[in-house]
């Protein structure tokens, strides 16, 4: 399987290139974010307390994020692999989903992040909220989830440099720019 861990601060456009890659790889495409929103939207009591803690900025906690992606693993063992896009946020959760995929014999091929200024981050999230009316695209929230990631998210990072599996890409520029930098990272690790 091909694994790959896509990561970057809110307004990067993980989501954008998660889409991407999943459409040429064919990847089962895993994004905490839209797996939280899904619950909020259904409010599940699970969504209705994440929404409270999205709505601040803040990150919702491991052991509930944990759980929703073992469940996302289990029922998907037949594909060629999957993206985590924005997972994982924190040394803890990278622990955890090497656990969880070391118990179906997988390992992640690749970690890459996305680099993009803070001032180029709040342009896009205000944008994104104007037109999509995003609750948690708001400057005050904006900035504080930013903040959020430096803090808790960038360590992520140290954890997989260890590993020899960090590759951090360009986030600015086109699309398609940033995709084809992406697709040559993968390129090196493709099974």
């Amino acid at each position: 399987m091909l694994n790959i861990v896509i990561f970057g601060p809110p307004g990067s456009g993980k989501g954008t290139q998660s889409e991407k890659i999943i459409e040429k790889y064919g990847l089962v495409h895993i994004s905490t974010g839209d797996i939280l929103r899904e619950e909020v939207a259904a409010q599940t009591e699970l969504g209705l307390k994440a929404k409270k803690i999205m709505d601040q900025g803040e990150l919702v906690s491991d052991k509930i994020v944990i759980g929703m992606i073992r469940k996302k693993l289990e029922g998907h063992q037949d594909g060629p692999g999957f993206i985590f896009d924005g997972f994982p946020r924190t040394v803890n959760q990278a622990r955890e989903l090497r656990k969880a995929l070391t118990d179906y014999d997988e390992r992640v091929g690749v970690v890459i992040s996305l680099d993009v200024s803070r001032e180029e981050l709040v342009k896009r999230l205000l944008n994104r909220g104007k037109e999509t009316g995003r609750s948690d695209d708001k400057l005050e929230t904006i900035n504080n989830r930013i903040d959020v990631y430096m803090r808790q998210t960038i360590p992520v990072t140290y954890y997989y440099d260890k590993m020899h599996k960090h590759v951090a890409i360009d986030g600015t520029g086109s699309v398609e720019d940033i995709f084809k930098r992406i697709v040559k990272v993968i390129g090196k690790v493709k099974p």
